[in-house]
């Protein structure tokens, strides 16, 4: 198996604490990570497929549960050239369905998982107002009949007692357009925080598809954006390093530290090309 390994908190500017992710071990370094087999729900969704293709190229195992298996491909940021071709390697298992029928959460851990990341999203019109809670809760119960203990689950900034870290135009659509998913994630996040797991909750600031910048600022401020594929890489270390420094804590993730942003709801923070 290979070995890898986590240097972090590097710096500290401010408020701003530079999280220094790092591929080779070193002999100073007793935090290790072993390739895994890691699952990962929403599989499909634009940073789940960070998570699961970066996985599959550090060499673990990948069981993805997505209601779309046909439309996990490769991602913009991490994935170059081969952007949006489908995602297909011997080390990864689509499961079609949803993640708020336990029998088809259930499929997942048929395998032998050692890590899990949730990355749910979509508009609560089409999900209902509390898939991200329900669905959740579905996972971390399989986990514990399973005995699986590492979970990272992607919320947003602005969730639990982050709220006074979004910015004030962001505050202004949680309150309103985003009322019922916040709620959603709000429960989400409570039910991860009182299940007694290893988890980490990723508060990333505001998302696009650029390629990775290997910048992640854990931010007690404001926070800027974030590539998606900077945090699949601080999901997949929550769940694979054994001394990762953020277990049991809801960090605030940014590649862009102490700056405000607005919430992009362009096709291009989706990936969309130009008409």
């Amino acid at each position: 198996m290979k070995i890898c390994s986590l240097l972090s908190a590097a710096a500290v500017l401010g408020t701003t604490t530079a999280f220094v992710p790092t591929q080779q071990r070193t002999a100073a370094s007793t935090t290790t990570a072993l390739d895994a087999t890691i699952a990962v729900f929403g599989a499909s969704g634009l940073t789940a497929q960070e998570c699961v293709y970066q996985a599959l190229k550090d060499g673990d195992k990948v069981v993805g549960l997505t209601r779309s298996p046909s439309n996990c491909v490769v991602p913009k940021g991490s994935g170059g050239a081969a952007a949006d071709t489908p995602l297909s390697d011997p080390n990864l298992t689509l499961i079609g369905g949803d993640v708020t029928n336990a029998a088809d959460v259930a499929k997942v851990f048929e395998n032998d998982i050692d890590g899990v990341i949730v990355a749910l999203g979509g508009k609560t019109s089409d999900v209902g107002d509390s898939m991200l809670t329900d669905g959740t809760n579905n996972i971390m119960a399989a986990m514990k009949e399973k005995g699986v203990k590492r979970i990272a689950v992607v919320t947003s900034i602005g969730a639990g007692d982050s709220k006074d870290q979004a910015p004030f135009a962001f505050k202004l659509l949680m309150m309103t357009v985003m009322k019922k998913i916040f709620n959603d994630k709000n429960n989400q996040e409570k039910a991860v925080t009182e299940s007694g797991l290893e988890y980490c909750i990723v508060r990333p600031g505001g998302l696009t598809v650029e390629a990775p910048t290997g910048v992640i600022n854990v931010i007690d401020g404001e926070a800027g954006s974030i590539p998606r594929a900077d945090v699949a890489q601080f999901c997949l270390e929550a769940v694979k390093d054994a001394d990762f420094p953020y277990v049991g804590k809801c960090p605030c993730i940014s590649s862009v530290g102490g700056t405000s942003w607005v919430k992009d709801r362009s096709g291009a923070a989706r990936g969309e090309m130009a008409k």
